[in-house]
């Protein structure tokens, strides 16, 4: 029986992207096809909104009427219109929290202001290596808690994996109940509202578009990714994903180098073409 999926759901790193944090040719080949098909494409990832646009604009989402999940699903707009379908922002009152405890330990903290990085330590190497994955520039302030602005959908610290685990053990505890404290990477501490989620903004997504869950296919690698998979009516792994995400995934395609996506979609949407 031909597929019924409507909706494919991509993770950005470890996924849609390379070890070289690019599009391969035969992915941006394949996701093209299968939008001129008439499925609508979803890119779901932590980065902010300017660090997806430019892989959207490659993908030609705005013609197709894809849309972004950035944040970890903090925001949804659809790409077509540019409309801010949903949002979920930080509280204003723990900015001042979250400053103190990276400046005491010694890391920067980094948020986003539309295009640029946002920062009192431009020239740290993990605030430049957050700038060059998502393609922004930096904009130094000698001020953040003043530049800051205000409500925020998201903060980063970031410093050497060892010593962010302090950070992360008393931002947890201090703030438990208020906010999500959770590192996606291990030199790169996430400060999130509460409740982020890819599958519960999916939920919202699903519902605005008229779609249901069966009809949604979603991939990823990460931990972050584990409950769109789950979520999702066809649930894809990479093959280098972590091991849990691999364990929930109804099918595991090959890797991010190997151009796993466009293996996958070959396979779920277009292996019935006669």
């Amino acid at each position: 029986m031909k597929h019924t999926y409507r909706l494919l759901v991509l993770d950005l790193d470890g996924t849609l992207t390379n070890s070289k944090k690019e599009i391969s040719p035969r992915n941006l080949q394949t996701l093209l096809r299968l939008q001129e098909s008439g499925v609508r494409l979803v890119l779901a990832s932590g980065r902010p909104t300017y660090g997806i646009a430019p892989l959207a604009e490659a993908l030609q989402m705005q013609k197709h009427h894809g849309c972004i999940l950035s944040y970890n699903g903090g925001e949804i707009i659809d790409w077509s219109t540019g409309e801010l379908l949903y949002k979920n922002l930080l509280p204003d009152d723990v900015l001042p929290v979250l400053y103190t405890a990276a400046v005491r330990n010694g890391q920067a903290i980094l948020t986003y202001d539309n295009e640029y990085i946002l920062t009192e330590q431009p020239d740290d190497e993990y605030v430049l290596k957050e700038a060059f994955l998502n393609k922004m520039q930096i904009r130094p302030t000698d001020d953040f808690l003043r530049d800051a602005p205000l409500p925020l959908p998201k903060c980063l610290i970031v410093g050497d994996p060892d010593k962010l685990m302090q950070t992360e053990a008393e931002l947890s505890l201090r703030l438990q109940g208020r906010i999500s404290v959770y590192r996606s990477e291990p030199y790169f501490l996430e400060l999130v509202p509460l409740g982020i989620d890819k599958a519960r903004s999916l939920a919202v997504l699903l519902e605005r578009l008229g779609l249901t869950r069966e009809e949604m296919v979603a991939m990823g690698d990460g931990y972050n990714d584990l409950s769109m998979i789950r979520f999702a009516g066809m649930g894809v792994a990479m093959a280098n994903a972590q091991e849990p995400v691999r364990k929930a995934a109804d099918y595991i395609t090959l890797s991010n180098d190997e151009d796993g996506v466009a293996v996958a979609v070959e396979k779920l949407f277009f292996s019935n073409e006669a």
